[in-house]
């Protein structure tokens, strides 16, 4: 058993309060009387030390490599399965353990710190299981989410098309049904894990009517990467995130069993929306990583590069920078924070899970601008390490919904909560 394994074991009480299955979200836990708390559980602390440690010996010394090949890090991706840093979040009657969102953004953030490419690597397969945590039946998590157990696969969260990112209702991926059967025809763009997965999460329209709201039009399915007509295509060669492996994926007459089908015909987008309250708080996490990560790493330098005879951390306008960034990894680490614990105590998290990833990805953006020019000419070097922080950081303002799109999100329910209270 791997150590991770044997710290929840021996505390599946705890972890049981913080388990996810078909039926959390419609089943709102009581609201805790215990007054706030900053301080980790011990399990968590634990669990924190092992990604840590995971990330100082098996990342870090090999994340320029993977940036500068493109390859996907299947040795580092087996070795953290192997020691229980993949899956935790998987209910227990499944071979998991049933960890909370806030267990995954532990995992993240110190992952990230090391390489936010692997650590998508790593992580990403979370985001296609959580459709099948919370609305899998027990034959579904059984078979899909108990292979990744058993053996170091990944999965993809198929969403995403050439011509519908943001706007989720524009897709245009078709399942037909035939009998008991369902035929898929379409390509999805931006996978992420998509050349590597075992199987995809699938977002397809199953009603034809463009008048439909989406609520009704969409259906979520799980595809197997070996079946007839599943084709991935080239690795997409990205600005950063490197070592992640993204792909379009085309899908051609695939014949999915209606055994596959998640909940039941219509219910994909609220599956896909839902999933998004307990994705979006991992993303925040990992992008507070990688701006930790950029402070650390303009701190030591700020100490050591000297000018008119000072290191120019004695400069205030270099020790200006690291405070504002200092800021900014806080504020981004309280914002996940509550974003998971909301959503692991069963209470609706929606603006704060948008919060937390806007928010988190932006600081994570200017730290790692701020830590270029910290850095001066040789910050704009592939010799040092913070160029590739600037690189990798854009990527959080795009995927899991776009900056834009979480302010949307937030004014939107502000909005319509100031409208109901009126």
């Amino acid at each position: 058993m791997n150590p991770v394994n044997q710290i929840v074991r021996a505390t599946l009480p705890i972890y049981r309060k913080l388990s996810t299955s078909a039926t959390t979200l419609a089943a709102p836990k009581a609201i805790p009387t215990t007054g706030a708390c900053f301080e980790l559980s011990e399990e968590q602390k634990a669990l924190q030390d092992l990604a840590r440690k995971f990330t100082k010996e098996e990342i870090i010394p090999k994340a320029a490599q993977y940036d500068k090949t493109g390859e996907y890090p299947w040795e580092i991706v087996k070795k953290a399965w192997s020691v229980g840093l993949m899956n935790g979040h998987i209910p227990e009657h499944c071979g998991g353990n049933g960890l909370g969102v806030m267990e995954s953004c532990i995992i993240c953030e110190e992952t990230a710190f090391g390489c936010s490419g692997i650590m998508a690597a790593i992580y990403i397969t979370d985001v296609a299981q959580t459709p099948v945590i919370i609305a899998g039946n027990k034959e579904q998590q059984k078979k899909y989410l108990g292979r990744l157990i058993d053996e170091p696969l990944v999965a993809a969260y198929g969403v995403t098309e050439p011509g519908a990112g943001s706007d989720v209702a524009g897709i245009k991926t078709r399942a037909e049904k035939k009998g008991d059967e369902w035929i898929l025809n379409g390509q999805k763009m931006w996978i992420t894990n998509g050349g590597v997965a075992n199987w995809y999460f699938v977002l397809a329209r199953t009603n034809p009517d463009p008048k439909c709201p989406a609520s009704k039009a969409f259906t979520g399915f799980i595809v197997e990467r070996d079946w007839a007509g599943v084709i991935p295509g080239r690795k997409e060669q990205n600005m950063g995130q490197r070592a992640s492996d993204t792909r379009g994926i085309t899908f051609e007459d695939v014949r999915i069993p209606k055994e596959n089908v998640l909940i039941g015909e219509g219910a994909g987008f609220k599956i896909a929306m839902g999933a998004f309250d307990k994705t979006r708080p991992p993303v925040g996490a990992g992008a507070t990583g990688l701006a930790a990560r950029a402070l650390h790493e303009a701190t030591k330098y700020s100490l050591e590069r000297k000018t008119f005879g000072v290191p120019i951390a004695h400069h205030q306008a270099v020790a200006f920078m690291l405070a504002d960034m200092a800021m900014g990894v806080e504020i981004s680490r309280l914002a996940w924070q509550k974003a998971a614990w909301l959503v692991d105590h069963g209470q609706k998290n929606t603006v704060m899970a948008s919060v937390a990833k806007c928010f988190a990805s932006e600081v994570a953006n200017k730290s790692a601008s701020d830590a270029v020019q910290i850095f001066g000419g040789n910050g704009f070097n592939t010799e040092y390490p913070v160029e590739k922080l600037m690189r990798d950081a854009k990527i959080y303002q795009i995927y899991e919904g776009t900056s834009q799109i979480q302010r949307l999100i937030i004014s939107r329910e502000i909005l319509t909560e100031a409208k109901n209270s009126a």
